[in-house]
């Protein structure tokens, strides 16, 4: 029996990059002796076990044969007759096929530290096309490793486009294409993930709503990049830049959704995008069974974003509704979710990445009012139902109009503008 550490953690080490779980593959075992050793089998369709101490993960070496559609069809022998090349050579890139030895030293059949050392992303052999989630994961390695300057080879780019054109990425689970696409959402750069399964045509069949937006334009006054696809992904690097979290960044890349259904003969403007883009978001959320908070966010972002760009100009009745369909004073940590993304829109433009986003402040400031609003009093008037209701609300809209004539005065002090976002 012979262990060699594998996979992602060989792969960082070669990149100077920290290396989190480490993966083993063991050669010339049964998992009876595996068993004996008192390592416990967690695999149910492959031999993968945790050793007794450390609980790292131990996979017997295995080889895969495709026998059906889709990514469940395989065939596996894991005998103790298959080598370690054999294993490697089942891998889905080059530079996730290096092996090490205890000693240090490494195997290395397919170049995978070539390919690392040239930043280049290609897959092991044509065994690749027997797995779409093979697409989601390279395009996922590419998000992760743009910053290093990693692209993808041509060969295998040419190798995606002829799978999803064969009907492969068809028969990928609504689960795994969420799985994929919430963890490419928290690599540093996931607007690389959208590109590539663009450029294979992937997205086209697994986000049909987003593939759509590339060549509707926008209004140029509002939008320099004019081009709805463009300004999406410019939005999603904004909310990087400006520290969403993955909720935030998914919303963020399905706001304008609605602009894809525009009729031609009304670009580049795009009347009531925002309920046709809500919509869209909620059934895009529905489709990949994406959480709830993550749906729920999509759809408010979808749909008030343009409120949050005209903020300053609201009456302050539509101020208080705004709040009321965000529940955001019940829920401040959504509403905090729902400004960032609005203001990563506002930023998301060509040139105007660094502008102000007063409304921000402001938005922030009229929910602090409204939630201070004492609701004690109300009681005590004895008032219940739809009175108390109607009380509480003229109450908050009173704090609303307070606060806004404080921001007025402010700004007038420090002779700051007000002009609003388009």
């Amino acid at each position: 029996m012979e262990i060699h550490l594998v996979g992602g953690a060989v792969r960082d080490a070669l990149l100077g990059r920290a290396v989190g779980e480490r993966d083993w593959v063991v050669t010339g075992a049964t998992p009876d002796e595996l068993l004996a050793l008192g390592y416990r089998r967690v695999g149910k369709d492959f031999p993968v076990f945790l050793h007794p101490e450390t609980g790292e993960e131990y996979a017997l070496a295995r080889t895969e044969r495709k026998t059906a559609p889709g990514y469940h069809g395989f065939a596996i022998d894991a005998a103790p007759h298959v080598t370690l090349e054999d294993d490697l050579a089942r891998r889905d890139l080059t530079v996730n096929a290096i092996a090490q030895a205890a000693d240090g030293r490494l195997i290395d059949p397919f170049g995978g530290r070539r390919d690392l050392e040239a930043r280049v992303l290609r897959h092991v052999s044509p065994a690749f096309a027997e797995d779409p989630v093979r697409i989601l994961r390279l395009a996922r390695f590419a998000a992760r490793y743009a910053p290093l300057g990693f692209t993808v080879a041509p060969e295998t780019q040419a190798l995606m486009r002829a799978m999803v054109a064969a009907g492969e990425v068809d028969a990928l689970q609504p689960e795994r294409v969420w799985q994929e696409l919430a963890r490419a959402l928290g690599e540093p750069v996931p607007g690389r993930f959208i590109e590539v399964l663009r450029d294979c045509g992937a997205l086209a069949r697994l986000l049909p709503e987003l593939d759509r937006l590339w060549g509707v334009p926008q209004p140029p006054q509002h939008h320099p990049e004019i081009d709805t696809g463009v300004h999406v992904l410019l939005v999603l690097e904004q909310a990087v830049r400006l520290g969403a979290d993955v909720p935030t960044r998914y919303a963020a890349l399905l706001h304008d959704l609605g602009k894809g259904t525009t009729p031609p003969a009304e670009w580049p403007k795009h009347t009531a995008h925002e309920a046709r883009g809500a919509a869209l978001a909620r059934e895009v959320s529905e489709r990949l069974r994406a959480p709830k908070e993550f749906r729920e966010l999509a759809v408010l972002v979808a749909e008030l974003h343009t409120r949050a760009h005209r903020a300053l100009e609201l009456r302050t009745t539509t101020l208080l509704e705004t709040l009321e369909r965000l529940d955001a004073l019940r829920r401040p940590e959504r509403f905090a979710r729902w400004l960032l993304a609005c203001e990563a829109d506002a930023r998301g433009r060509t040139g105007l990445e660094a502008r102000p986003y007063p409304q921000a402040a402001w938005l922030a400031q009229a929910r602090e009012a409204a939630a201070a609003v004492p609701v004690q009093p109300l009681v005590e008037r004895g008032l219940k139902g739809p009175e108390f209701g109607e009380a509480l609300r003229l109450a908050r809209l009173d704090a609303l109009r307070a606060a806004r004539k404080r921001r007025a005065a402010a700004a007038d002090a420090a002779g700051e503008g007000s002009a609003a976002t388009s």
